[in-house]
């Protein structure tokens, strides 16, 4: 199963992080199946970048996103365009 989660770049104390798809037991920093984006917490403004067609794609096959992914998801609209793609 795959699942859309966070993984930590950058060095103490200054968090900086990649979304990836990933299987779900591999470990936190293992290797992705693909990177669908990026968040920078310590920005204040434009800290997503999300590649949404690869992220729809993932949702679409059956990708699980964590609590985090899918509350930046929700923020950024895409989560909204994934639920109305499955009504249709």
């Amino acid at each position: 199963m795959i699942k859309l989660r966070l993984t930590r770049f950058g060095r103490k104390k200054v968090p900086f992080y990649r979304i990836a798809a990933m299987e779900v037991l591999t470990k936190r920093d293992g290797k992705p199946v693909a990177y669908v984006g990026t968040y920078n917490p310590l920005l204040a403004e434009n800290n997503v970048v999300l590649n949404e067609e690869e992220i729809l794609r993932f949702l679409s096959n059956g990708a699980q996103p964590t609590r985090t992914v899918k509350s930046l998801l929700e923020k950024a609209g895409v989560w909204a365009k994934f639920e109305d793609s499955k009504k249709k």
